[in-house]
């Protein structure tokens, strides 16, 4: 996550049950190389200790008795003018509260009042507190001085109700940190659509002929172009798969269906990257019924699917949309002249190949091995590295050629 490598959050924990996933977040922060300074309300206390949070961040934990010691006239605003980000989950209605009404009563509400970064919340609260007139307004007064909120979440509450209350998990808070912290990056409004995952193509109402691809890679490069600012559509297939947050997604199942998103979402897009393993054939006649053994094994006569790339590059020449059209060649022999042919005969900016035959790259593993070719005739051959991180160079020159 090199989006959130060295920077500095901070962090504030307020008195909340939920209190417990504050110290993953943490966690999860500080194994993302960010710097991470957490505050925590003397109410938190009583649920987590400092102790906590410095075992997984590796520095200081603050605490309301750190306001009246050595650092007192300079900490908050140390805190405060350093931090890249001020996340607080949980956050309370009384520490809601607090923030929309300019109180500064504790370490957290002072480092609030001085800091000069986005603000992030992730409310928690039991029973009806939520819903209330009080705290709605409170929220209200948050928003209008551009603080983001996340959540809460429906669910079982502390008290043993229903209702509203539960603070997300931190994979949500993690990608709305991403969002916020990348909203400036060298994407910064522009729409990139990718795709992801593998077609599916019926046979009879039960069966499909489908492949391999688990879209790890191309949600890894939807992930990477909303780290740089992009504002994302991910056209994907149905997968076990996490959407990252801030993407908007769009779910087809067939060559066909993933043709027609394509052409709608890249008419006013920046760039295409079609990173799905979109299935070269489908049955020509789909049966009606379920095939059955009976009568014998039965004879499937296929036809070719759409061309997607293809279409799309012929359509750039006549509309100049998508400006920036990236490919991928997921071959088992012959990669780099395969790709090069895949290249020239539709017409991309650069493909990504790679050799699905190794064990350490291609599909379903979390690691790939690929070699950037270029319309110019340049190529850029990967060392292995995770999916995360060829998103990243993929992205990379994305950027580069829409300059």
């Amino acid at each position: 996550m090199s989006i959130l490598s060295n920077k500095h959050i901070v962090l504030g924990v307020t008195g909340s049950i939920a209190a417990y996933k504050a110290a993953d977040l943490a966690s999860k922060l500080t194994q993302a190389d960010a710097q991470v300074d957490v505050i925590l309300t003397g109410a938190a206390e009583k649920f987590v200790t400092p102790l906590t949070f410095q075992s997984v961040t590796g520095r200081r934990a603050y605490t309301d008795g750190d306001l009246w010691g050595n650092e007192a006239h300079v900490l908050h605003v140390g805190l405060g003018h350093a931090a890249d980000l001020l996340v607080i989950a949980p956050c309370t209605a009384n520490t809601i509260a607090r923030l929309a009404h300019g109180q500064a009563d504790n370490l957290l509400a002072v480092t609030t009042l001085a800091m000069r970064s986005p603000l992030l919340i992730a409310p928690a609260m039991d029973g009806g507190m939520y819903e209330h007139p009080a705290t709605q307004e409170n929220i209200e007064i948050l928003k209008k001085r551009g603080t983001t909120l996340i959540g809460p979440a429906e669910g079982h509450l502390a008290s043993g109700l229903a209702g509203v209350g539960r603070m997300v998990e931190t994979g949500e808070i993690m990608g709305h940190i991403r969002l916020l912290l990348g909203r400036h990056g060298l994407l910064a409004g522009k729409k990139i659509v990718v795709t992801a995952g593998g077609t599916q193509e019926p046979l009879d109402p039960v069966r499909v002929l489908t492949n391999r691809s688990s879209g790890k890679q191309g949600y890894a490069i939807a992930q990477a172009a909303l780290d740089m600012g992009a504002q994302v559509t991910l056209i994907t297939t149905p997968t076990a798969l996490t959407p990252p947050i801030g993407a908007r997604l769009v779910t087809v199942e067939t060559a066909q269906q993933m043709l027609a998103a394509v052409l709608e979402e890249t008419a006013e897009s920046e760039a295409l990257v079609m990173a799905s393993a979109v299935a070269d054939f489908r049955s020509k006649n789909i049966a009606k019924d379920k095939l059955k053994k009976v009568g014998g094994i039965p004879q499937v006569e296929l036809e070719a699917t759409e061309d997607i790339l293809k279409t799309v590059a012929d359509r750039k020449l006549a509309t100049k949309r998508p400006r920036v059209l990236v490919g991928f060649a997921a071959e088992s022999r012959d990669l780099l002249e395969n790709a090069a042919h895949k290249l020239k005969s539709k017409g991309l900016d650069f493909i990504a190949a790679n050799d699905i035959s190794a064990n350490d790259a291609g599909f379903a593993v979390e690691t790939n091995r690929v070699t950037l070719l270029f319309a110019d005739g340049r190529e850029e051959a990967l060392a292995l590295m995770s999916k995360a991180e060829v998103a990243e160079v993929i992205m990379g020159w994305v950027s580069k050629l829409l300059e």
